[in-house]
């Protein structure tokens, strides 16, 4: 079975074909209808056939990940859809009504987690996952040597294609096709399972903690990655992740998956258009991993104008809590250009202070006999002798120290207004 390139955010992703011996599972043939399922736990071992795959596409598989990034060799796909004899496509990640199809994919939620797989029963018949065909055909199932040996694997990938085994049967996983006989029984490693003793075996799985989890998580930048879009990749966690919340702009932000990615979340840092980022992580049961810890990175300076690689790790550090960061401000100072007998142009510079300022907004009062003819750079707007200028929609978002100024023309003597500068 053959794999094809799976690209970051991609709506719809490039699906595997299905030349080689697949795997798969449900008892029955169809038609059923779909049956809401519980996406987010097995509270006992489910059981579903199975097929293999390759290797996960280039550069990531469906969680965002690289496949020599992974935690294990030992991989797996789960189903994007849950829709018994309906094999069209739907768009990723799914929404709306479309949520009903959901596949215990999860819309990539269960990304990063790991389940425990035992062999169970091998087909007799024909077991190739043909659409509106039941499974294991002309055969039964039968039990042999190869049951109950077991192994520990991570969920890394999608399967979504036109198929009844990625379709017909929500428990059905895809596994790495170099795993088949990795599998053990009694501490004896299973070596010719496959390929005369596979036929898409059914196999019983259910949702475990990293086993020996150790250490903490690893964070990586994204191919493409800039201080104006930023995609990272969270991975060794110990149980999952389920989101994401950045620190910018003085608060916490929940970050927007890459897509369906679901180790890939779309961050921005601590001041806007700068390298530097805090995070913190949220795992399965939606917590705060390690009470909340902060991991504080910077976006390298080989990621200039961005991200090369596909997945470039770096280092971090934590803290209980984020940076303390001024809450922008900004001030104006007024100027006379140019003046003439009744009239004068005036020019204000606004200067941001503290953080990034996205918006200003400048008043002043203006003196007796003076009045506004005309205005540039600013949305300037006045109530009696109050004057108040907003930004243009160019010129109001302001890294700190930065400048903006506009400009009017005024009837009347010149004079030296007292302003005031407020962002926002």
């Amino acid at each position: 079975m053959t794999t094809r390139p799976r690209g970051r955010a991609i709506a719809q992703p490039l699906l595997r074909s299905l030349t080689a011996p697949l795997t798969c599972i449900l008892l029955l043939a169809y038609p059923f209808p779909a049956a809401a399922l519980d996406t987010g736990d097995t509270p006992a071992p489910v059981t579903g056939n199975a097929t293999w795959f390759d290797a996960l596409g280039s550069p990531y598989g469906g969680c965002g990940l690289p496949q020599d990034e992974l935690d294990s060799p030992h991989f797996v796909a789960l189903n994007v859809y849950n829709t018994p004899g309906d094999y069209n496509f739907y768009p990723r990640p799914l929404t709306g009504d479309n949520l009903s199809k959901m596949g215990m994919w999860n819309n990539g939620h269960n990304c990063g987690r790991w389940i425990r797989v035992k062999v169970g029963d091998y087909c007799t018949g024909v077991n190739d996952g043909a659409p509106n065909q039941p499974f294991c055909r002309n055969g039964s199932w039968v039990a042999d040597e190869y049951n109950g040996a077991t192994l520990d694997m991570i969920i890394a990938d999608s399967c979504g294609d036109s198929n009844a085994w990625c379709r017909d049967d929500p428990y059905h996983i895809d596994l790495a096709h170099a795993s088949l006989n990795q599998f053990a029984r009694d501490g004896v490693l299973v070596r010719d399972m496959d390929p005369d003793h596979w036929n898409n075996r059914q196999l019983e799985w259910e949702f475990i903690e990293a086993p020996n989890y150790s250490g903490d998580i690893k964070i990586g930048f994204l191919a493409g990655s800039s201080p104006w879009w930023t995609a990272v990749a969270v991975s060794h966690l110990a149980n999952g992740i389920h989101g994401v919340e950045y620190y910018s702009e003085g608060r916490w932000t929940d970050a927007e998956l890459d897509g369906d990615m679901g180790q890939a979340f779309l961050v921005e840092p601590l001041v806007e258009g700068e390298t530097d980022y805090e995070i913190r992580v949220r795992d399965v049961d939606d917590e705060l991993i390690h009470d909340g810890r902060v991991y504080k990175f910077s976006l390298p300076s080989s990621c200039s104008p961005q991200c090369g690689p596909a997945y470039l790790q770096v280092p971090y550090s934590t803290a209980k809590e984020p940076t303390s960061i001024e809450a922008g401000t900004c001030t104006a100072t007024y100027e006379t250009a140019k003046s003439w007998p009744g009239g004068f142009v005036g020019t204000v510079t606004v200067t941001a202070t503290g953080t990034t300022v996205k918006g200003w907004t400048v008043n002043w009062t203006l003196a007796d006999g003076q009045s506004i003819n005309s205005s540039w750079n600013g949305t300037l707007s006045t109530s009696g002798s109050t004057v108040t200028v907003r930004n243009a929609t160019w010129n109001g978002t302001l890294k700190a120290g930065a400048t903006a100024e506009f400009g009017f023309v005024g009837n009347g003597e010149p004079s030296a207004p007292e302003l005031t500068c407020a962002p926002g």
